[in-house]
């Protein structure tokens, strides 16, 4: 079963779309989308291993360090360009971001949403960083580094320029009325479709 951010990801990409996935993983998803969409896919995974089994899936993959930077991509070279939940683990998110949209027409990140009430609840009663399972590591083994919530990011988005074309929240259940209509408390997943200022 895949994911409810994917899901989403995969309603707003077009049939046939030449899509580049940052942080790829083991290119489960972007095998997908050559499946469900036929898209003419790029990934890029900094992880060997992940790397190895994307290869094996019959993907086009760089081995590649996202933080070091995507100067070997043209501006608006893809249709679409994707992160799903890595803009929290990059060591400079705003200059990745602000990248994504100038070499993808549009561009789609999801996140977790660090301000969920049940992370402040936690926070607040036990006095430790929330672990759950969205958010499955202990402070000191989390390859999370920038804590994101839903205000932070539409904050940098309109700090670098960046058009918000289409968004959606996920609850701790899937969707619901709570996460749409209070986001930055009732979902723990954010999903953002974006494009450069025009």
């Amino acid at each position: 079963m895949i994911r409810i951010d994917l899901e989403q990801i995969i309603r707003w990409i077009p049939e046939g779309a030449r899509v580049l996935d940052l942080g790829c993983g083991d290119g489960a998803f972007l095998a997908t989308l050559r499946d469900r969409l036929q898209v003419q896919g790029t990934g890029i995974e900094i992880d060997p291993d992940n790397l190895e089994e994307a290869v094996a899936r019959g993907l086009d993959v760089i081995q590649q360090d996202i933080d070091a930077g995507l100067c070997n991509f043209s501006a608006q070279s893809y249709d679409a360009v994707v992160m799903a939940h890595a803009l929290q683990v990059l060591a400079n998110p705003d200059v990745v971001l602000k990248r994504m949209v100038e070499i993808g027409r549009e561009t789609i990140v999801t996140f977790p949403n660090f301000a969920h009430w049940r992370c402040r609840f936690y926070l607040a009663l036990k006095g430790r960083m929330p672990v759950s399972r969205v958010l499955p590591y202990s402070w000191y083994d989390t390859p999370n580094i920038h804590f994101c919530t839903v205000k932070d990011f539409e904050a940098l988005c309109a700090s670098l320029n960046i058009q918000i074309i289409d968004k959606d929240m996920v609850g701790a259940s899937g969707r619901s009325w709570l996460a749409t209509l209070w986001p930055n408390l009732f979902a723990v997943t954010a999903i953002y479709r974006l494009r450069q200022q025009r």
